[in-house]
């Protein structure tokens, strides 16, 4: 994982609606940026939904969500209309961004070892500066933890 204190890398990503999207069109806000596995899945869902609910609350922080996976623009566009998802989701099919903020690793189910996208999250203050990691996050009580980060900074 990059650590706090570490710049933020940018990117160049497509958005759900194809629009090309930079961590530098970011910049003067806390950016909360979270890697999941894929879309339409229970646990992605469960914490893109529970992002929804309160993303109100997390603007009132002075912060920005966007969401990151390998699915294509597409899916992106698919899961954001289902689920009424009001922030960003940016499409990686490359795993070239994955890959430099370190969410791709080996990963273990029903006794399988694999590689795949890490469920982690980091936050950015508004100068790209990462001031919060979030390694190996659950999906049901990961936005908690970020709303009690958030109201403390």
């Amino acid at each position: 994982m990059l650590n706090i204190g570490d710049s933020a890398p940018d990117f160049c990503l497509v958005d759900d609606n194809g629009v090309h999207r930079r961590l530098s069109d970011f910049e003067g806000k806390k950016k909360v940026i979270y890697f999941y596995p894929r879309d339409n899945t229970p646990g992605c869902t469960t914490e893109a939904c529970s992002f929804r609910d309160n993303y109100e609350t997390i603007l009132a922080t002075g912060a920005v969500v966007i969401g990151i996976s390998g699915d294509s623009v597409k899916s992106h566009a698919n899961f954001k209309t289902k689920y009424d998802l009001p922030f960003y989701l940016l499409s990686d099919p490359n795993k070239e961004v994955i890959k430099a903020y370190q969410a791709w690793g080996k990963k273990k189910m029903y006794g399988r070892e694999y590689e795949g996208i890490m469920r982690c999250t980091y936050i950015t203050d508004e100068n790209n500066r990462i001031i919060a990691v979030f390694p190996k996050v659950k999906p049901s009580s990961h936005v908690k933890e970020i709303l009690d980060f958030l109201s403390n900074k």
